[in-house]
């Protein structure tokens, strides 16, 4: 009898056991099983945390690939599968950021320049700038290049100097020591006022009259800048044209840009040899009209690389509407801002979803937050020019910094993706957005902030293996393998 039942047992251990064999053949994560614990780490693993207690910080986890069956939901790298190439990630220096990086003591300041702009494991390795023709809003001061007493004018620049941005030219001289091929893109908020319809560094629109000799102010900028040892990799005729409230600030329609770039400014810059790419728009996602009427202009097309955008309006996705329609040509998203009344997780959470993760999947070749540094006052600012501005540093002494959140919005990208790397496919999987690129080294990078309120374990499969991780609710992973 007993051998009848142990015989019993043993047929319908094995008829289970057959049944969860063909279950688990049709799909390898489907079903959990035990799993041996990996003792050799194969992926690094980068984290911050949604309440802060955890920024950038390399975690002991040890992680391996394997193809042991679970049910946790799948993000799949496939390297196979390629778009854009990466110029870069990181911020716009200000003439203020630059005003109060320069007031650290020299070994405080290079401690700084060194982990932002170099490649030593203590560092971010910035590698993309951003900075303004002039003032913006965010310099002590407005000023241009050409600046003279009212009812004067300077059709042939006699007076143009780059003298009034001289601490952020040395600034960039410094960093530039430290890497020489960091992108440089140049933003003007406005022309000198003598050129304006109106004589005021806001609003206003640039005379037509003065457009050639507005064209020509960009070639002295470039050659000058060049000549300090300053390489201008791109430029947009005008930030945020359609926001003529700032000081400074000018409104510059899409028709208005697409005339002064097909027949002043480019040509200015064909028949002076310079090889600055011209990036139409450089404003906010919900008017992707307006760099596709741009980019619409048969003589306005050829010169012009590809067109900027800023998320203050909108939704991410218009980059995508726009490659869509010129997949020719480039987009870059050049800025967003971080508030002094913000909330460290809430930033977080939604300038990697859309800043970095949303601009990377819409085909954008570089991501920037706003403002590098400021002091404590969220100054210097102009007159009218933006009061609650916080920057991804705090200078807070001549001694002291602080790191804000967009450090480490951006550092979660430019640490880990060097310049030339190549967006890779990867699937969204719930609550789990991401973003994956190869870097020219060949290493996989795998960038995840999680969207939820709750921790989430998944795997993530490369090469039809995988490894099984955990990210909590809000919190940021950047993986590396």
């Amino acid at each position: 009898m007993t051998h009848k039942i142990s015989f019993k047992i043993y047929m319908l251990a094995s008829l289970l056991g057959g049944l969860l064999s063909c279950s688990n053949s049709s799909d390898s994560s489907s079903s959990p099983q035990p799993s041996p614990q990996p003792t050799i780490n194969e992926v690094d693993f980068w984290l911050t945390k949604a309440d802060g207690s955890v920024k950038l910080e390399k975690q002991n986890t040890i992680l391996a690939f394997n193809t042991n069956y679970n049910m946790y939901a799948n993000i799949e790298v496939n390297a196979t599968q390629t778009y854009q190439s990466i110029d870069g990630f990181g911020y716009t220096l200000t003439g203020g950021s630059a005003e109060v990086i320069n007031q650290l003591i020299p070994t405080k300041k290079q401690q700084l320049l060194q982990e932002l702009f170099g490649s030593s494991v203590t560092s971010i390795s910035v590698n993309y700038l951003r900075i303004s023709i002039g003032a913006s809003d965010l310099n002590g001061t407005v000023f241009s290049y050409n600046d003279l007493p009212a009812g004067q004018t300077d059709v042939n620049l006699t007076n143009f100097s780059l003298a009034p941005d001289n601490q952020l030219i040395l600034l960039l001289k410094e960093i530039l020591l430290i890497n020489p091929n960091i992108k440089i893109m140049a933003t003007p908020w406005s022309p000198p006022t003598w050129m304006k319809t109106n004589g005021s560094s806001i609003g206003g629109s640039l005379l037509p009259q003065y457009y050639s000799v507005y064209a020509q102010y960009f070639v002295k900028y470039i050659q000058q800048m060049n000549a300090q040892g300053i390489a201008i990799d791109a430029i947009t005729p005008q930030n945020e044209p359609l926001h003529p409230g700032n000081n400074p600030s000018m409104y510059m329609s899409a028709l208005e840009q697409a005339d002064f770039i097909k027949n002043h400014l480019g040509p200015a810059f064909q028949s002076n040899g310079i090889t600055t790419k011209i990036v139409a728009y450089d404003h906010n996602c919900d008017q992707p009209q307006y760099p596709i009427t741009v980019l619409s202009d048969a003589g306005a097309n050829p010169f012009v690389d590809g067109s900027a955008f800023h998320l203050y309006a909108g939704d991410i996705s218009a980059l995508s509407s726009v490659h869509s329609a010129y997949p020719n040509k480039n987009v870059y998203f050049t800025e967003q801002w971080t508030s002094s009344t913000g909330d460290f997780g809430g930033d977080l959470k939604w300038h990697l979803k859309n800043v970095i993760i949303g601009s990377m999947r819409n085909w954008s070749k570089n991501a920037l937050e706003w403002n590098l540094a400021n002091n404590a006052s969220f100054g210097p600012h102009t007159p009218g020019g933006c009061t609650m501005c916080k920057g991804a540093l705090t200078v807070v002494s001549s001694e002291n910094f602080e790191r804000n959140v967009a450090y480490y919005i951006i550092a979660h990208a430019s640490k880990f993706v060097p310049a030339g790397s190549v967006r890779i496919a990867s699937n969204q999987a719930g609550n789990l957005n991401n973003v994956a690129f190869k870097t020219p080294a060949g290493k996989i990078v795998l960038i995840v902030e999680n969207d939820g309120a709750s921790s989430e374990i998944f795997n993530v499969k490369y090469n039809g293996k995988w490894f099984t991780t955990n990210l909590d609710g809000g919190s940021v992973a950047t993986f590396v393998f």
